[in-house]
């Protein structure tokens, strides 16, 4: 066999590996703050564990949460940038935030990771002391930036609310219904995307297992829990995507 035609023929091959390979896997990317992804030590995040109720061989599960960061800071910070550039068609996009917003919003070491509250348009301009100016706006918007801009690649964005704490009143857990967590439903509302309750579902674990059953869960304070804890609202999260109406997305469960 000549050159030209070994060539020919090795090219041949090439492109038809290429047109018979699989198409790509669709991805999970998990977007939020410490309690989704930790140091996987004492203190645990349920995204790390999710991968264990889906079947890997069918989606990926891309853990992009980093601990400390707000819905503000992970924009500020091309977070959610990177997150953008990995996303295609036919992928989800889990966000859970709410932990890290509550300060007033300002330049200041306290407050450089808050957002203005409610889901409004409201904003308010800041100027760092290096000059450099900021906008930052409600944590409706910052939502309603994740949800828009995964839709605009094709993608589906699915919105949590924030897991419960470990802060009991009257015998119940302290829920999150009139903050963070009522927000994050009123935006999926209005954007109509699947909202996935995580307060309330696990909530209802706490208060099932009792008080001193759920302080095993949280090792060092009442926010960050142990790999136990974190199983537990990582099956809150599937439980409710069983719920949903995510056809597509239930079928790479593996629990």
């Amino acid at each position: 066999m000549d050159k030209k035609n070994y060539l020919f023929i090795l090219t041949f091959l090439i492109a038809a590996c290429v047109a018979l390979k699989p198409a790509d896997k669709p991805s999970i990317y998990i977007i939020g703050d410490s309690t989704v992804r930790n140091s996987n030590k004492e203190m645990w995040g349920w995204g790390t564990l999710l991968p264990e109720f889906f079947d890997t061989t069918k989606v990926n599960i891309n853990n992009q949460a980093m601990a400390g960061r707000s819905t503000r800071t992970f924009v500020k910070e091309q977070r959610w940038a990177k997150v953008l550039e990995m996303l295609k068609p036919g992928d989800y996009v889990l966000m859970q935030f709410g932990h890290n917003e509550g300060s007033k919003p300002d330049t200041t070491k306290k407050g450089y990771r808050g957002v203005l509250r409610g889901i409004g348009q409201d904003s308010v301009n800041l100027v760092w002391p290096d000059g450099k100016p900021e906008t930052v706006y409600t944590y409706g918007h910052y939502l309603r930036k994740f949800i828009d801009e995964a839709r605009a690649k094709g993608a589906t964005p699915i919105v949590l609310s924030m897991i419960p704490r470990n802060d009991w009143k009257d015998g119940k857990v302290i829920l999150a219904d009139k903050d963070f967590g009522l927000w994050a439903q009123q935006v999926a509302a209005e954007k109509n995307v699947t909202f996935i309750n995580l307060n309330k579902r696990t909530a209802d674990k706490y208060n099932a297992m009792g008080p001193d059953a759920v302080a095993k869960l949280f090792p060092f304070e009442h926010t960050h829990t142990s790999k136990e804890g974190a199983r537990i609202n990582a099956e809150s999260v599937v439980q409710g995507i069983k719920a949903s109406n995510e056809k597509r997305l239930k079928t790479f469960l593996s629990k």
